[in-house]
């Protein structure tokens, strides 16, 4: 369970963000969009609204790279180069330390992680835990000086030897997971359940494909792609063998469709069939079925539902964190919304995943019960810097008046009252000069 995610200094964003899932005690609407374990509430999802080039694609991508550098910071060499991306518009901010920390619930543990970094090396590094009471320090890294405390569980001498191990440009914890050490691979456990998905890019279902495999997944996907009344009335996946290709050469955007084989030692063609009822001259439904290519055949967003289905249901069985920027891009308003419900309905997800989604789509704002402090906002200030905040935060102008639970969301939005739309001049194809002497011409 997420509770609270921060970033600083990275492409958009200068100052630090905030994005909480903690429940607003005074806000009493819809209180089944909040999970309690044990002590900790949070809330169930977060969506985040903007305009173009506001930063909210930026903060979902802090996410990623965040993870991105845990899961591989053990396995990159001594000379790699971190993702460092810093804020270039404001001069003291480009040589700065990029700064990303989670705060979370795993075992009935709160943890807060994170680090600072520049372009070379790991600056800063911590892990607190909290169980009961006080928050404790579990290890403290400036630099290369890495601080261990007797809480932090594992045995003494692995945890002197990942203190050894840990070069300057790769984080102590994975060190600490790569060397079996217990309350690390617990973390990272919480953090595979962390998933990323670009809304507009095609990656051809790679995760759905992948889950195929397990006969527990591929009932769940064939079952939750048909109930969307797509067209198709069931889907297969074959595979065949092929040679003499190297993936490396391969026009882009057809990659997903091969997939290293350790089993066959090479290659292997997917290819996605979807399956289609076929009708008489009379347009009566007969016994007989047709297939076809799903990528070759079906729309771009029947293909993207195909592309989400993995990562939902993933989520939704595991109980993790699903973050999707541009849900609604390719997608049909109402199987936007009826995506998101899915995670507000506790019987289709039982084990409290968590949906944290970037959209367009004001029309959410008036069909889904989403709670003020579930409704973010993102814009630049004056330095062009993203500066994120929560509806549940906003006062009006010149008025110290919060902003009510049963509000016309979608509509005070639209019209300006919450910030965070664009702001359009004149649209201007010509400038003045051009256009004058155009105009004198005719």
């Amino acid at each position: 369970m997420l509770i609270e995610f921060k970033v600083s200094n990275f492409r958009s964003i200068a100052e630090e963000q905030i994005l909480s899932l903690v429940p607003e005690k005074n806000h009493r609407e819809y209180p089944e969009n909040i999970y309690q374990l044990d002590n900790y509430t949070s809330l169930n999802a977060i969506a985040l609204y903007g305009s173009n080039g506001s930063g909210k694609s930026n903060l979902l991508l802090a996410l990623k790279t965040f993870q991105r550098i845990i899961s591989t910071s053990s396995r990159s060499s001594s000379t790699a180069l971190l993702p460092y991306d810093p804020f270039l518009l404001k001069e003291d901010m480009s040589s700065k330390p990029t700064l990303f920390e989670a705060t979370f619930i795993y075992n009935n543990n709160k943890y807060r992680y994170g680090f600072s970094y520049l372009e070379n090396r790991i600056v800063e590094e911590w892990l607190y835990r909290k169980k009961v009471g006080r928050e404790v320090s579990l290890f403290v890294r400036e630099e290369d000086a890495i601080d261990v405390s007797s809480g932090f569980a594992g045995a003494p001498k692995l945890i002197e030897a990942a203190i050894e191990g840990t070069r300057s440009n790769a984080l102590y914890l994975s060190m600490c997971d790569s060397l079996n050490i217990e309350e690390a691979k617990d973390i990272f456990q919480w953090f595979k359940k962390l998933s990323v998905v670009d809304g507009i890019a095609n990656d051809g279902g790679t995760t759905t494909i992948d889950l195929w495999e397990k006969s527990e997944y591929q009932e769940k996907i064939k079952n939750y792609l048909t109930s969307l009344q797509l067209g198709f009335v069931d889907i297969e996946i074959a595979y065949s063998s092929v040679s003499n290709i190297n993936i490396n050469n391969i026009a882009p955007g057809k990659q997903h469709i091969f997939r290293q084989n350790s089993k066959i030692g090479g290659l292997q063609q997917v290819t996605i069939l979807s399956v289609h009822n076929t009708y008489t001259k009379e347009g009566i439904k007969s016994d007989n079925a047709i297939s076809w290519d799903f990528n070759d055949k079906e729309s771009a967003g029947t293909k993207k539902i195909f592309e989400l289905s993995g990562p939902i249901l993933w989520t939704l069985s595991n109980g993790g964190v699903l973050v999707i920027d541009e849900i609604e891009a390719k997608m049909h308003p109402i199987l936007t919304l009826d995506t998101i419900r899915i995670f507000f309905d506790r019987k289709l997800n039982p084990n409290n995943a968590q949906l944290i989604f970037a959209t367009h789509d004001t029309n959410l704002l008036s069909y889904l019960n989403l709670r003020r402090d579930q409704i973010y906002f993102s814009e630049k200030n004056l330095w062009e810097s993203t500066e994120i905040y929560s509806l549940s935060d906003f006062k009006y102008m010149n008025s110290l008046t919060p902003e009510r639970a049963d509000s016309d969301k979608e509509r005070r939005y639209l019209e300006g009252r919450y910030g965070a739309i664009p702001c359009l001049n004149k649209i201007k194809i010509y400038n003045e000069e051009e256009s004058y002497g155009k105009e004198s011409e005719s």
